[in-house]
């Protein structure tokens, strides 16, 4: 198909806006599948995307629509994710796009992560349409809606189409708009093959089916191509694209998206943002291809069977081809055996590997203490980056500790922000900005990232009753006074327990712990000490009771001072008991522990 008949675009929006509610509305009003076919969130393939009604993975679909100038043209629609841990995956759809609908929920108006989104739209030169979702809903408000579009984002949406995603109504019209309004994409037909690897993934029965989209030139079956980041070259055996379903054809034109398949097995030759090219026609320049993504937050798992490692790699090594924002290497505790140390965006994004590495690979896993990337200044000079606190130096080599500073934009009813306000206070929050948008307000506050990848999107949500929204971007790294507490069992450092935390936060949490441990390692024949410490300064304790036999039973009247020498016997016999005894702490206290 010529270009100028194709539409590449996304539907960017904040978390239950209805992007996949209007795909489906899309796809069935362009014919891509029977009406028997269909099922809500069609796009939404994973069962843990269907569980939490939430979109993990971008899905591409190409829909033939006949506009009422009676030609065709060829829509591929891109229905990305709204959480701002997926954000990676959402820049990844859009560099492979020419425009955008920016999905505006008419009965919540404009949300912090709309904001982000239709500014990664921005930043890739996008042409962006606004529209309006569910104007079905009574308590839709379509022109307050419209002038917050206008307001917050800085579009003209005195034209924005509403549209109902559930219903159906002003899906044509949006259909009309897409032909109309976004533009096609201008790729060179004649010029070799360039084609830029949008994603990719593992099937047990292809191998490596990898997502392209055409820049220049065309690709064919039969056609030996390379990959250029790796240097790889395969032949095309498969080629097709989704309706969702997957259809195959013999070679896909400039501007065109869909997938290739080469019986690839070796997960390492396929880069995302990596350029396709012919392998005979050498010289192309190589595409930008992405950015690569920036871990946030980093936690080391570990399998519960220790057999299961090698297991648990390769199922690894199988969803960072799927989802090129997870990272991880190698390592090794003295406790919990071999493992991986991992790096995501976020906490839902570690709770969705998690979840799907147990699912998908069948793995009984536990994690550490999720921590951020700090960055130490010594005192020879030396810059290093401190991903776990088992790797921290001696502090006295230590200059200067510093740690990653988030821009955060909280929106919600003015109503809530003395509370919103009092916890950004309390997470060492320093306020940036507030702004009023009708009767919502906009707070902009700086915060450290380790006082917002626990639990503070709970709390934010807690204390709104739901209503608040809230999105950040990195910022930099600021020097804190920051301090590793270790924890101690019977005076021996127990490692996948430290942390790294605020020296005002410090105590409360190393007593959290010790405390759950005390409950948690069942008693000896000798009292264990359990401390929680920063350097050699002890600042929370338990201690369990050892068993004890009753040597005072045979003693019945008599002098006390028999009973006082035998009781002072046994004191003795624990104590050197003590000295070379060790502690047995069952693994299931570490995970418990971890918990915390």
């Amino acid at each position: 198909m010529s270009q100028k008949h194709i539409r590449n675009f996304s539907i960017v929006a904040h978390i239950d806006h209805g992007k996949s509610t209007l795909s489906d509305r899309l796809i069935e009003f362009t014919g891509g599948l029977q009406s028997r076919e269909m099922k809500a969130q069609v796009l939404d393939s994973m069962d843990i995307e269907r569980e939490r009604g939430i979109t993990i993975k971008a899905q591409t679909v190409r829909l033939n629509y006949t506009a009422k100038n009676g030609e065709t043209y060829q829509l591929n629609l891109m229905d990305t994710p709204g959480h701002v841990d997926f954000s990676y995956e959402v820049s990844r759809s859009l560099a492979a796009c020419e425009g955008a609908l920016v999905l505006v929920d008419a009965t919540q108006g404009v949300q912090a992560q709309t904001l982000a989104n239709a500014y990664l739209a921005l930043d890739n030169d996008l042409e962006m349409l606004p529209v309006l979702n569910k104007i079905d809903l009574p308590s839709s408000d379509v022109a307050a809606t419209r002038e917050q579009i206008a307001d917050v984002i800085g579009l003209d949406a005195n034209n924005a189409l509403a549209v109902s995603g559930k219903t159906g109504a002003g899906v044509p019209e949006l259909l009309e708009e897409i032909v109309e309004k976004l533009p096609a994409p201008h790729g060179d037909e004649n010029a070799p093959t360039r084609a830029l690897l949008v994603d990719s993934w593992y099937d047990s029965y292809l191998g490596v089916v990898v997502l392209v989209r055409v820049v220049d030139g065309k690709l064919t079956r039969g056609q030996k191509i390379k990959f250029m980041a790796t240097g790889a070259e395969y032949v095309v055996d498969k080629i097709g694209y989704f309706t969702p379903k997957m259809v195959n054809t013999d070679g896909l034109e400039t501007g065109e998206i869909g997938f290739i398949i080469t019986g690839m097995k070796t997960i390492h030759d396929c880069k995302v943002g990596d350029t396709i090219t012919d392998a005979r026609a050498a010289g192309a320049a190589p595409l930008p291809g992405f950015k690569p993504s920036v871990p946030v937050v980093f936690s080391s798992f570990f399998p519960v069977e220790a057999d299961d490692y090698p297991a648990f790699r390769e199922g690894a090594e199988k969803l960072a081809l799927n989802d090129a924002s997870f990272m991880f290497t190698t390592e090794k505790s003295s406790a919990l055996g071999f493992g991986l140390r991992c790096g995501f965006l976020g906490l839902l994004h570690m709770e969705i590997i998690s979840e799907r590495l147990t699912r998908e690979f069948n793995l009984n896993l536990i994690n550490t203490v999720p921590s951020v990337l700090y960055r130490l200044h010594l005192r020879d000079g030396e810059i290093v980056d401190l991903e776990n606190p088992a790797d921290m130096p001696d502090p006295t080599k230590i200059a200067m500790i510093e740690e990653p500073w988030v821009r955060a934009t909280i929106m919600m009813p003015d109503k809530y922000m003395g509370g919103i306000m009092g916890l950004c206070a309390e997470r060492r929050g320093v306020q940036e900005n507030i702004s009023y948008v009708g009767n919502r307000a906009v707070l902009v506050y700086r915060l450290p990232l380790a006082e917002i990848v626990f639990d503070f999107y709970d709390r934010v949500k807690s204390i709104s009753s739901g209503y608040a929204s809230f999105d950040y971007v990195l910022q930099g790294y600021e020097a804190s006074d920051l301090v590793k507490v270790s924890i101690l069992v019977n005076e021996e450092n127990v490692e996948p327990l430290s942390f790294m935390c605020h020296r005002s936060g410090a105590e409360k949490r190393g007593r959290q712990i010790v405390e759950k441990l005390k409950d948690l390692i069942p008693r000896h024949q000798f009292k264990i000490p359990l401390q929680a410490a920063i350097g050699g300064k002890i600042i929370a304790r338990e201690t369990i009771a050892a068993f004890r036999k009753d040597v005072t039973a045979k003693c019945y009247g008599g002098d006390i001072t028999r009973k006082r020498k035998l009781l002072e016997k046994q004191k003795e016999g624990k104590k050197r008991l003590r000295s070379f005894g060790n502690v047995e702490i069952p693994q299931s206290a570490f995970i418990n522990a971890l918990k915390v």
